[in-house]
C-alpha cells in the first residue's frame, strides 16, 4: 500500500531461522518490499518439525509473511553476480551469516557501501563483527545462557531454564529493525546510509537492565526469580484453590491495601511489618506465609474478578489455548489467517497500530523460489532468455516446494 510507513523501501533479506526473518517480517508488515534470497535448498527453517502446511514448516511460516522468495546459489559466480546486482537495487540489506561468510560469497560490504553511500546494511550475529567471540556460532539458548538471563529464570531452588519465548532471537530481530528504521530516518536528512552491527549477546545483556544495575551497585549476584520480583514482594504468583496460578502486581500503597481487603486480611494494612514497600520487602517471607493460604480459599478466576474490582492488577496464567480465545487478543486482530493456493495457516499478527497509516494485507509466506522470475525481471530488468540461462546454469531456481525432511 502506498501509504504504508515503509512503502517504496526495498529490502534484501539474506537471513534464515529466526532473528533475521523476524526483523524483516517487521519491515514487511510496515510496507517494505522484502526480497528473501534463499539457497536452492531454502531457508533451513522450512524443514523444522513437527508441524507443516504443505511442505513448509510452521516455524518458517510464523516469521516470513509478506515476502518474496528468490532461490539463488551464492556458491556460483553467476549467483554472486545476481546477489551483487540485487544489493545495488535495494535500500536495505539484512544478513545473519557468521562474520566473514559474506566476503567468502564474493560480497564486499565496504566496497558496495562506498559505491552506494545511501545503502543501509544490517548484520545480525551471535556476538557481533568484532571481539574475541566473533567467530563462535550462537543460537538463542547459547546467548540466553552467556548473557546471565538464563541464570535468573527458573525456581529459586531449581535449575536455570531457558525462557519459553526465544528472546535471544526475537529481541535481536527487534533491535535490528529499530537500527534499520533509525538509519533510514538519518538517510532522509543526510542521504547517507549506515552499517549496523547487531549482536544477540549485546541485546540480551541490554535486557538485564535493573538486575545488572543492582549487581554493579551491590556486588550481590541475583538468583533465579521464579514467579516473583527482586524488589516488590507483592509482584508474584500464588496458587489458587483450583491449582491455577494467579499473578498479582500490587505495586502501590493503594493496590496493597486493596489486596489486603480482597483477601480478608485488612489487619495487615496497619501491621508495622508491612507498612511500606520497603518493610514488606524486608519481611517478605512472613508476608508470603500469610498470603499463600488466603489465595488457596477460592479459585483463580474468582480472585481475578475480586481483585480487578479493587483495581489491583491480576491475571491467571494462561496457556496458549486460552490466549487464542482471549477477547482482547481477538478484538485487536492479533491472529492472522494466511491463505494461498489452498494452503492456510494461522499465525500471530503485527502488534503495531497507526492512526493515519495502514500496512499491506498480510501475505502467505512464499514458496521457495516463488518470485525468482518476477524479481529477476522486475527488479534487475533481466530478459526471459537471460533468466532461462541462469536457471540452466543452476545459478537460480524457479518456484518449487521444498521436500519435508524426516
Amino acid at each position: 500500500m502506498k501509504d504504508a510507513p515503509l512503502a517504496g523501501i526495498k529490502v534484501l533479506d539474506l537471513t534464515q531461522f529466526l532473528s533475521g526473518p523476524y526483523c524483516t517480517q517487521i519491515l514487511a508488515d510496515l510496507g517494505a518490499e522484502v526480497i528473501k534470497a534463499e539457497a536452492p535448498e531454502g531457508d533451513l527453517a522450512r524443514h523444522i518439525p513437527p508441524h507443516f502446511v504443505g511442505k513448509d514448516s510452521l516455524y518458517f511460516i510464523a516469521v516470513n509473511r509478506s515476502k518474496k522468495s528468490l532461490a539463488v546459489d551464492l556458491k556460483t559466480p553467476a549467483g554472486q553476480e545476481v546477489l551483487n546486482a540485487l544489493i545495488a537495487s535495494c535500500d536495505v540489506v539484512v544478513e545473519n551469516f557468521r562474520p566473514g561468510i559474506m566476503a567468502k560469497l564474493g560480497v564486499d560490504q565496504e566496497k558496495l557501501r562506498a559505491e552506494r553511500p545511501e545503502l543501509v546494511w544490517c548484520s545480525i550475529s551471535g556476538f557481533g563483527q568484532t571481539g574475541p567471540y566473533r567467530d563462535k556460532p550462537a543460537y538463542d539458548m547459547i546467548v540466553q545462557a552467556l548473557s546471565g538471563g538464563m541464570s535468573l529464570t527458573g525456581e529459586p531452588e531449581g535449575k536455570a531454564v531457558r525462557s519459553g519465548l526465544p528472546i535471544g532471537d526475537i529481541v535481536a530481530g527487534m533491535y535490528a529493525a529499530i537500527g534499520i528504521l533509525s538509519a533510514l530516518f538519518r538517510r532522509e536528512r543526510t542521504s547517507r546510509g549506515d552499517a549496523i552491527d547487531i549482536a544477540m549477546l549485546d541485546c540480551q545483556a541490554a535486557m538485564l537492565t535493573y538486575q545488572a544495575a543492582y549487581f554493579l551497585h551491590s556486588g550481590q549476584v541475583p538468583g533465579r526469580q521464579g514467579s516473583g520480583h527482586d524488589s516488590i514482594s507483592t509482584y508474584r504468583s500464588f496458587i489458587a484453590r483450583d491449582g491455577r496460578q494467579v499473578v498479582i502486581t500490587a505495586n502501590t500503597e493503594r493496590m496493597w491495601q486493596g489486596l489486603c481487603r480482597v483477601l480478608g486480611l485488612a489487619e495487615l494494612i496497619d501491621d508495622p511489618r508491612f507498612l511500606t514497600n520497603r518493610e514488606r520487602f524486608t519481611n517478605r517471607i512472613a508476608l508470603w506465609a500469610l498470603l499463600e493460604p488466603a489465595f488457596n480459599t477460592a479459585d483463580a478466576a474468582e480472585w481475578v474478578e475480586r481483585l480487578e474490582k479493587e483495581m489491583v492488577p491480576a491475571s491467571v496464567v494462561n496457556t496458549l489455548d486460552s490466549v487464542m480465545e482471549d477477547p482482547q487478543i481477538q478484538h485487536r486482530g492479533m491472529i492472522y489467517e494466511l491463505t494461498s493456493d489452498g494452503r492456510t495457516a494461522r499465525v500471530m499478527g503485527d502488534p503495531m497500530r497507526f492512526a493515519e497509516t495502514k500496512g499491506p494485507e498480510p501475505g502467505y509466506p512464499p514458496m521457495l523460489g516463488e518470485h525468482t522470475h518476477e524479481v529477476l525481471k522486475d527488479v534487475l530488468g533481466l530478459s526471459d532468455a537471460a533468466i532461462d540461462r541462469l536457471i540452466k546454469e543452476r545459478a537460480v531456481a524457479p518456484a518449487r516446494e521444498v521436500p519435508v525432511e524426516a
